[in-house]
């Protein structure tokens, strides 16, 4: 069966976002492990964290992913922001570790105007020190990201040079968004597009490092370089286009996590029932 969720809120206590995305019919999902909106983080009581593993193995939810918070910048020519990304990343990977998830999924996020390359070596170099902090079960796997001005890692030969350049096999993999791809140039609607893609994901990081799809449709046009997730079959991507992607046959063991709009619970129920449906249908 297709590994399929959803985002899932961790309201209420780490433990219930196991039961929402039981819920929704998931078998796999994503969770913030805090709020990420600050950088000072509670720690998880091993109570909670004994709590979350019993109930993950009840469920039978697998893999689970970890999304670091959006305020880590590893690109950042800030001193003080960097370091205090790399301290947050840290503690993100130890707070998964500790839960018994799967994945931490990161953004190596912007490099401000700054040149590229430098602020590539500035990633590459914090992520060398993450690396050099300890040792842990959860794999870290990087995040393309839409392109727009100051990011490093829209397209698949710059999170391979990321993750070739750190070494050690730290970096466990990559996490392929579409709306992403999309609006960073890649035209994921059609069969040539998709192959283009896949063809650059075996040259430069291999197959076997794809861990995850991010399923979103895009509110912007094709190489916007805008980041705005739409609802499956609502934006400029569509239905035909996302089916074609996630049903192509080099991804289809590939875990598929939704992180469309959400505007009420029925939402998610609703993009996780199209996504079953086009899984079903055969593709035109």
């Amino acid at each position: 069966m297709r590994k399929i969720g959803v985002h899932t809120s961790i309201a209420g206590g780490l433990h219930l976002s196991l039961k929402r995305a039981r819920d929704l019919g998931c078998n796999t999902m994503q969770i913030f492990t805090h709020s990420p909106r600050g950088w000072d983080v509670k720690k998880i009581t091993d109570e909670e964290s004994l709590k979350f593993y019993s109930l993950r193995v009840d469920l039978n939810i697998s893999p689970i992913y970890v999304h670091a918070s959006y305020l880590i910048n590893l690109a950042s020519g800030d001193k003080k922001l960097r370091k205090k990304s790399i301290n947050l990343l840290i503690t993100e990977i130890e707070r998964a570790d500790n839960i018994g998830a799967d994945y931490v999924v990161l953004h190596p996020r912007s490099s401000s105007g700054d040149d590229k390359v430098v602020s590539r070596d500035r990633i590459i170099t914090a992520l060398k020190e993450v690396s050099q902090s300890g040792s842990w079960n959860v794999g870290l796997i990087i995040e393309n990201t839409a392109g727009k001005r100051g990011e490093i890692s829209s397209r698949i030969l710059y999170l391979s040079e990321i993750i070739n350049n750190v070494g050690k096999g730290f970096i466990q993999g990559i996490c392929i968004d579409t709306c992403h791809a999309f609006a960073s140039g890649y035209d994921i609607r059609s069969n040539k597009g998709i192959e283009q893609l896949v063809e650059e994901i075996k040259y430069y990081v291999g197959l076997d490092k794809f861990k995850l799809i991010h399923l979103n449709d895009s509110k912007s046009d094709i190489g916007s370089g805008i980041d705005r997730h739409e609802n499956i079959g609502m934006g400029k991507i569509g239905s035909k286009g996302l089916k074609k992607f996630i049903k192509n046959s080099h991804f289809k063991d590939v875990p598929v996590i939704l992180e469309t709009p959400k505007k009420n619970e029925i939402d998610d129920l609703k993009n996780l029932m199209k996504v079953r449906e086009m899984l079903h249908e055969n593709v035109s």
